[in-house]
């Protein structure tokens, strides 16, 4: 294993034709977690249920590595998991069939991979934070799942939906798919009902945001060991509550025992401080206490969003007003106003377009403030602390969309649109845990470009030798799988050794 290797090449001979000489080994280190998770036995189970030939280990395994590492279309995902060291062994016909396999199992997956996950990491169940999200199709004509909904890109495609809880570590817990026309705050009682009978899970903490916060699905955790946290928007509180919510005095600082006026406070001194104030309240038969916060930090944030709101209605106007169109609630569109009638109340020949100073105003008086609704008599540092959290199931879609591409989907079926989710769900679960295994010391784009650029060059019968730079990121990766891939060539069967490691 120590003895120098010597390798003779000569200017003067063309490489073999057709013989593939570079390979990605960065698949390795999700390997190993992919085999922690005893993912592979529950492949081997579900082909013994199902009694077909082809090998859905590796068709998973790869589909796994492939949308981490290079994501694409299942087609293209057959071509380049032959770039691994290890050679794929099925045929783009038996990925087809694997994904109604997967499709059929979604339920039992989800469930396994759960109980198989806690032999890995600790998972924290006491907190529960669930989202939804839609993924477009590349295509026009509404069917099944596929159907035209509310897309958050405001894209005129079909689409659909897909609900997300993510336990307290923020490693994904469970998902559901449903079609894109369906109304996002009836899939989060499904799903978690689901959770109560597969996952053994009985107390737990709900959080969501505003936008899954119905009073039914509020009433629903409010039942049994369960509670919920949630956002409540200060603008649709009945007047009583808004004008509470908005008083300046009567605020307080966590650890603190003084009551402050947010109007007179020195905003250098507490620029980071989060203000809060709280009370009871009864809605609709349901009593929850309302917590209200102040940031000058979060007040300055949301100004500087507006501003620029703003500025870019005045160059719309200056522009070209007439192409302006309906504008939605977040839009800068909505600071421009449109009459059609002259100050004399005489209809105008053109439209008139301006700037909507008044709801400037309105707008501006909410900035800063925050609100949770909540069944729990904990204090309220406690609760907006585990609110706080609730950009990481943000997180999750954001790489789900953007790092690993899972949209748009070309996908048709159904039962192939939910195995798409599943493969995107389960490399969602690894790929948390490798950040686990890292510390979360990196970003998702330097992972997912470092493990990119992890390739080796083939010396036939001899080893491979590491084209990619040694960085900071491959010193952590390796120290924390225990295993190394940068020596100056690795031997070919120091490489058996590694790849047997990571199947164990």
């Amino acid at each position: 294993e120590k003895r120098d290797i010597i390798v003779k090449y000569s200017p003067a001979k063309v490489i073999a034709k057709d013989e593939q000489r570079s390979f990605n080994g960065s698949y390795l280190f999700l390997q190993k977690i992919y085999h922690d998770l005893g993912l592979q036995k529950l492949c081997g189970d579900i082909a013994d249920k199902y009694k077909f030939t082809f090998n859905l280990n590796s068709i998973l395994s790869r589909l796994i590595y492939g949308r981490i590492i290079f994501p694409s279309s299942k087609l293209a995902t057959c071509q380049l998991s032959k770039q691994f060291i290890e050679q794929p062994d099925f045929e783009l016909q038996h990925i087809y069939r694997a994904l109604e396999i997967l499709a059929k199992e979604n339920d039992s997956i989800q469930a396994a991979l759960y109980n198989r996950s806690l032999k890995v990491t600790k998972r924290n169940t006491g907190v529960l934070y669930y989202d939804c999200t839609n993924y477009f199709f590349e295509i026009e004509q509404e069917e099944g799942l596929k159907q035209y909904g509310v897309s958050k890109e405001h894209r005129p495609n079909p689409v659909v939906q897909m609900g997300l809880f993510m336990d307290g570590n923020g490693i994904p817990l469970a998902f559901s798919i449903s079609q894109g026309n369906t109304n996002e705050q009836l899939t989060l009682k499904p799903l978690e009902e689901q959770i109560l009978s597969d996952f053994n899970l009985s107390r737990f903490i709900v959080c969501t945001d505003a936008g899954l916060a119905s009073d039914k699905n509020r009433k629903f955790n409010n039942k049994d060991e369960r509670a919920f946290i949630t956002t409540q928007s200060v603008k649709k509180l009945k007047d009583h509550l808004k004008n509470w919510s908005l008083e300046t005095t009567g605020w307080h600082l966590p650890g603190s025992d003084r009551i402050y006026d947010i109007s007179s406070i020195d905003e250098t001194v507490h620029k980071d401080d989060v203000f809060y104030k709280e009370r009871w309240i009864k809605e609709n038969g349901l009593e929850q206490k309302l917590i209200v916060t102040y940031s000058v930090k979060y007040r300055d944030y949301m100004r500087q969003i507006r501003s620029n709101q703003v500025e870019r209605a005045h160059k719309a106007l200056e522009s070209n007003p007439d192409k302006i169109g309906r504008s939605s609630q977040n839009d800068y569109k909505r600071f421009i106003e449109k009459t059609h009638c002259t100050s004399d109340g005489e209809i105008a020949d053109k439209k008139v377009y301006s700037i909507n100073d008044e709801l400037i105003a309105r707008e501006e008086a909410y900035d800063g403030f925050y609100a949770v609704c909540t069944n729990l008599e904990d204090g309220a540092a406690e609760i907006i602390k585990v609110n706080k959290r609730r950009w990481e199931i943000e997180e999750c879609f954001r790489i789900m969309k953007s790092e690993f591409k899972a949209r748009p989907v070309y996908l048709s079926r159904d039962d192939r649109i939910t195995a798409h989710f599943i493969t995107c769900f389960i490399s969602l679960v690894i790929y948390r845990l490798l950040e686990k295994k890292l510390n979360d010391k990196y970003t998702c784009r330097e992972i997912v470009d470092g493990l990119r650029a992890m390739n080796f060059l083939e010396i036939k019968g001899e080893g491979y030798i590491p084209t990619y730079t040694r960085t900071d990121f491959t010193d952590d990766l390796h120290e924390a799988f225990g295993f190394r891939t940068d020596y100056q060539i690795v031997s070919a069967s120091q490489m058996k050794k590694i790849i047997k490691s990571t199947k164990k």
